[in-house]
């Protein structure tokens, strides 16, 4: 037996719907804390060449951010296995000196050539964006890496089935990081945006990490060496298609320029809403999931099956989530955003959720099936499907832009979404293309249904909030009575999960 394996240990056994309900409530913490401090932002700065400025540089952060999000949904099955195998410090060296392989010298660059990296990001802009942007990109680039970290370390966690340390990391980093943002901004101005990412990032990695060093697990052995290249090649795999997806969105954004003012703000934030009721239901369910699905092996039946149940669980959630938003979604806009979203821009924005309701479906099963291939040592097939539906999406973007304008943009996310799953599904295997299809459209078919006639029939009668409140109590009380066999099914499976 290794040293590490005598250390003590963090319990194997858990309870899956506490550990998914500290996720996803982490989930909704950091989007909360986002969307705060960017209607602050938006009332304290305003419009102009600094908010540019800076939201180039933040720009750099996103991208870095999401590929963070993608290692923890990936990298713990590897990290599982090196526990049960007594190398989990040998694991998490291994991909730490990757990331910090990447991390450390892109920091570097980002601090001494900032003020070259602001103006090359602001282009023809005035002085004070480039200004802005190169005050905010040394703190911005490394508080993103930090993010990567801080995916290592939950993941680590996971591979122990512990989650509410990692819980509490993401979620007190967004407050922490919010509280700087909004006690200095007046002082300082934008860049204190960047202070508070920075401090968001040290909690992050830092309270788990403190966590894995009290428990033992990275004092032990380091038997099997610390192997760098395979690491980054995995983290390269795990980044291509998540990163693809986001490059989808940004081809409508684009696309969306051209269909007149505005309408790149709407769509912004529609996609923003339906992206945080994806992460708070399909993406934390997959960071619960991927570790005990692991230790106990898939086939390919069980593989399908845990599809159909997780996206069972999200979209009842979801469609609740997006039947009030689209009763009282413009209202909530207005009040966050200022009066500028009031009125008819309100309610489009409202409706334009419910059109986005198809990629919702779409990204909620990507995000069950995506992992599934890293437990399934199965992950080839991603950097070549990256690129490919690139290259499909512009052309089908296009075509759809010119028959439905912004509805058309809308609905080619779904589609090129729709494909990735329906590759990912066939990669692994076409019996589970085949159950797991079948399975996915009969689930979202009758929750699609029970959205529709329960917050259609409240609006009929009532207006605003209470069309709200009573299409959302119908929809509550027609599951309490009909009992979906599936949802019963989806809720035992996922109460089972960590036993």
């Amino acid at each position: 037996m290794s040293a590490e394996t005598q250390q003590p240990s963090l319990p194997i056994r858990g309870n899956a719907l506490r550990s998914g309900v500290a996720t996803g409530a982490s989930i909704l913490a950091v989007s909360g804390a986002a969307a705060i401090a960017g209607a602050y932002l938006a009332h304290e700065f305003g419009r102009n060449a600094r908010t540019d400025g800076f939201l180039a540089a933040y720009s750099i952060y996103l991208v870095i951010v999401l590929a963070a999000q993608a290692f923890r949904l990936v990298i713990v099955p590897d990290l599982t296995r090196a526990s049960a195998g007594g190398r989990l410090t040998a694991e998490f060296v291994s991909y730490a000196s990757a990331l910090l392989a990447i991390a450390v010298p892109a920091s570097v660059v980002a601090i001494v050539f900032s003020h070259q990296l602001g103006d090359l990001l602001t282009g023809n802009l005035p002085s004070s964006a480039s200004s802005s942007a190169s005050r905010a990109i040394p703190w911005l680039v490394p508080a993103a890496f930090a993010q990567t970290l801080a995916a290592l370390g939950a993941s680590a966690l996971a591979a122990r089935n512990s989650y509410l340390v990692a819980a509490v990391g993401y979620a007190s980093g967004a407050v922490a990081g919010l509280i700087v943002f909004v006690s200095l901004a007046s002082a300082h101005g934008l860049v204190s945006l960047a202070w508070g990412l920075a401090l968001n990032g040290a909690l992050a990695a830092g309270i788990p990490f403190v966590a894995l060093v009290r428990s033992g697990h990275l004092g032990g052995s380091r038997s099997g060496g610390v192997a760098v290249g395979p690491r980054l090649r995995k983290l390269g795999q795990a980044a291509a298609l998540p990163l693809a997806l986001q490059g989808l969105y940004l081809i409508a954004l684009r696309g969306a320029s051209g269909l007149g003012e505005g309408n790149q703000t709407s769509l912004t934030y529609a996609y923003l809403f339906s992206a945080t009721l994806v992460a708070a239901t399909a993406s934390s369910l997959s960071l619960i999931s991927s570790a005990p699905l692991t230790r106990r092996g898939l086939d390919i039946e069980g593989a399908s099956n845990h599809v159909i149940y997780a996206s069972w669980l999200s979209l009842t959630l979801i469609g609740a989530a997006a039947g009030v938003f689209a009763l009282v979604g413009g209202t909530v806009v207005s009040f966050v955003l200022g009066d500028a979203y009031s009125g008819r821009v309100g309610s489009e924005l409202g409706h334009l959720v419910v059109y986005l309701s198809p990629w919702i479906f779409a990204a909620v099963a990507f995000s069950v099936i995506f992992p599934l291939l890293f437990v399934l040592e199965k992950p080839r097939v991603l950097v070549p499907l990256a690129a490919l539906m690139l290259a499909i999406d512009i052309p089908l973007s296009l075509g759809m832009r010119s028959l439905l304008e912004l509805r058309g943009l809308v609905l080619s996310l779904a589609i090129a979404t729709f494909l990735v799953n329906v590759a990912l599904m066939a990669s692994v295997s076409l019996r589970m293309l085949s159950l797991t299809v079948v399975g996915l459209l009969r689930t979202a078919l009758l929750i699609a249904a029970l959205t529709v006639v329960s917050f259609g029939a409240a609006d009929l009668v009532l207006n605003g909030a209470a069309a709200a409140i009573a299409g959302l109590a119908i929809y509550v009380l027609v599951l309490v009575v009909l009992r979906p066999r599936g949802l019963l099914d989806a809720w035992r499976y996922v109460r089972a999960l960590h036993a």
